[in-house]
């Protein structure tokens, strides 16, 4: 049931009483326990810390798909020290896997190991996007899957970036990319990736356009060098 929601960014960019709720709750579990961290959230939540600690967190990453009943949502919470991702967790509670890693300790989906998988052919990689809520940046994401769409397997659209990372790392993805995503939708899942042998790049291939790009090693270049193309 559609209640009490609001608009942010654009009339596409929604926020739910749900979002504003989960991330006072875990704020208030985060400082309960560790009251001298930052904390960054994207439903506003933003303290210094004093540790070099700081967690970033995304309380309902797919809030669309929440709000339509569409099962493809998630809590992410990261953590960064002196501004390194060191930690990361993501909860899918439609499919109840709990994503994890920790900095050089691997990843993990439910407590086990996860492996990013190991494509090297653009052709037959099965790639992930998402897009922007603004209308002008949607335009030109929309002309960049065209071109992109007769050089790879197929592209999916998710509508959680954290989702679409962590899927990098356990292989149901073989790229991901996606533009002008915020600290909140990419900290956790990142790091996943990056741990379950996975890596992840950031670019701009125009002014204005911040790319962030995951895929194993071998494949990474290459889808790389597309985008920077079909742009």
């Amino acid at each position: 049931m559609r209640t009490n929601v609001e608009t942010k960014s654009s009339l596409t960019d929604m926020v739910s009483e749900v979002d504003r709720a989960a991330e006072e709750m875990i704020v208030t579990r985060i400082l309960a326990a560790r009251p001298d961290d930052g904390i960054l959230g994207e439903e506003g939540a933003s303290r210094e810390g004093t540790t070099g600690l700081r967690w970033v967190i995304d309380p309902l990453d797919g809030t669309t798909n929440y709000l339509y009943r569409i099962p493809a949502f998630a809590v992410s919470i990261g953590v960064e020290r002196d501004g390194e991702r060191v930690a990361g967790v993501v909860y899918d509670p439609s499919r109840v896997e709990m994503f994890s890693a920790c900095k050089s300790g691997g990843a993990h989906r439910n407590g086990l190991p996860l492996r990013a998988g190991s494509v090297t052919n653009p052709a037959v990689a099965l790639c992930g996007t998402g897009f922007a809520y603004s209308a002008a940046m949607r335009e030109l994401q929309g002309a960049m899957v065209a071109k992109m769409l007769p050089q790879v397997r197929d592209v999916r659209r998710s509508g959680s970036a954290a989702l679409d990372l962590c899927w990098v790392a356990c292989g149901r993805l073989d790229a991901y990319f996606e533009a002008n995503l915020m600290p909140w939708d990419n900290c956790a899942g990142m790091l996943i990736t990056e741990e379950a042998g996975g890596q992840c790049v950031q670019f701009e291939p125009r002014p204005g356009m911040l790319l962030t790009l995951a895929a194993n090693p071998a494949l990474l270049p290459v889808i790389q060098e597309l985008l920077a193309a079909a742009v």
